[in-house]
């Protein structure tokens, strides 16, 4: 069996590791953030002095770290809006991206911002407290985005005596329920922000516990950005034809690969109208190459002239995704507006945005117990739900478990390009949708 020490001293200095943190409003997410970037060293001079200061003024002997995210909170509270707030630190060995969500009922949406691209995501929790309602909400968007690895922070630990059995206890109440969400990995770790125990450095009061540290943790699970054993996908972002002396025939098809890896002389297939092709160049800053892989942006010439434009996905003949006009999501609702049936949208996946109409709202996810409210009508924000939409144009589809940028999409407002889901293909965590109910349709929105 392989140790978190020994699978930590073969990874490379240089590899990133994405991760997203969440938790309830008071549960000591600003100190955990704050006492990671302390105690690895991230902070500058200037910042731990203004902290210090701010401290002090506070009448407080200690800096309070959770004041290193206090200015965003503040500009919160002046009404201006924030998403997600990223953090970049390192240490000897591993990148940090850290994406910073908000705490509040109403912000729930933010996460599926910070947790889309996230390949771990810290839920944490007041050890008084234990898992609350928006602890399994957290837990369901990070399912319902795939993000691989979980871990449990059960915080102020301080003010529970260190008491083994409450860690246990919420830990296994919240292993049982991501579990049941399909969360892959799980990791529970008992820790005190505030007194910095088992985030950083191992806590001389829990001996019992004898799994690895917040940070070591991160230092040490395994993450692959392999893009080049996915199913192999290219999305069109701009037809290239110079027209000039120099280049009179010259057509190329820019855009930057998503998945896999292309190569010259390979047969392809452009979608959604389904004509079928021959890689003959691939061009790569400026150079000719005979092989790209993904995320390179680069620019292919085909040995066919089809009609190809922005919004159409190049994908191998023999490996290409569905092409639909029915697409059966779960999203994740983030509007103010509700998201109602019979509404018309767009949608927008990769490069291309066509018109749509939500046929369906089959059911609402009910966190509590995870069961299914029927027939909701509609989404408001921060619901999560199964939704059923007619396009008016065929799309390219992967399921969302293959495939996180061909299997995702956004449904917007035509009126003023509001955003208004998150949607992610096929079934997630979620039921089986029911059969779509029929609806009439304006004239210009028959299709």
């Amino acid at each position: 069996m392989t140790t978190h020490l020994e699978s930590g001293a073969q990874l490379s200095a240089t590899t990133l590791l994405r991760f997203a943190t969440a938790g309830s409003v008071d549960d000591g997410k600003s100190t955990l953030v704050g006492r990671l970037l302390h105690d690895s060293k991230s902070i500058l001079t200037d910042q731990l002095e203004a902290v210090e200061q701010a401290s002090l003024n506070r009448g407080q002997e200690a800096p309070d770290l959770a004041l290193l995210t206090d200015g965003l909170r503040a500009e919160r509270e002046q009404g201006i809006t924030i998403d997600v707030a990223y953090r970049y630190f390192a240490t000897a060995r591993r990148r940090f991206i850290l994406a910073d969500t908000p705490g509040h009922v109403q912000y729930t949406r933010n996460m599926v911002t910070g947790a889309s691209t996230a390949e771990l995501a810290v839920v944490l929790v007041d050890a008084r407290n234990g898992v609350v309602e928006q602890t399994r909400r957290h837990a369901a968007v990070a399912a319902l985005l795939r993000v691989p690895h979980v871990v449990l922070a059960v915080n102020k630990m301080d003010l529970v005596d260190y008491a083994e059995p409450v860690f246990a206890a919420i830990a296994e109440e919240f292993t049982a329920y991501a579990a049941s969400l399909g969360v892959p990995e799980i990791t529970a770790i008992p820790i005190s922000a505030l007194a910095g125990d088992n985030v950083v450095e191992p806590s001389a009061h829990m001996d019992w516990y004898g799994g690895p540290t917040v940070l070591e943790h991160l230092e040490t699970v395994p993450v692959s950005h392999d893009l080049t054993a996915c199913h192999a996908r290219f999305p069109v972002q701009y037809v290239i034809r110079p027209q000039s002396a120099e280049h009179p025939d010259y057509r190329g098809y820019a855009g930057q690969i998503a998945a896999g890896v292309f190569r010259v002389g390979e047969a392809v297939s452009v979608l959604p109208s389904g004509r079928t092709t021959t890689i003959t160049g691939i061009d790569a800053l400026g150079e000719s190459v005979d092989i790209a892989w993904a995320p390179q942006s680069v620019t292919l010439r085909l040995a066919d002239d089809i009609d190809i434009s922005r919004g159409d996905l190049i994908a191998p003949a023999d490996d290409s995704p569905a092409v639909t006009q029915d697409v059966e999501a779960t999203v994740c609702h983030v509007a103010d507006q509700p998201l109602s049936v019979g509404q018309r949208v767009l949608i927008k996946h990769t490069t291309r945005t066509v018109k749509a109409i939500v046929k369906d709202i089959p059911s609402r996810l009910t966190l509590d117990d995870l069961s299914q409210h029927p027939a909701p009508g509609q989404l408001v924000a921060n619901d999560i739900g199964r939704v059923v939409v007619r396009t008016a144009e065929p799309l390219a589809l992967d399921a969302y478990e293959d495939s996180r940028r061909t299997g995702s999409f956004l449904l917007i407002d035509p009126a003023d390009g509001t955003t208004l889901s998150a949607g992610m293909v096929g079934a997630a965590f979620a039921a089986a949708a029911e059969a779509v109910v029929a609806a009439d349709d304006d004239a210009e929105w028959d299709f």
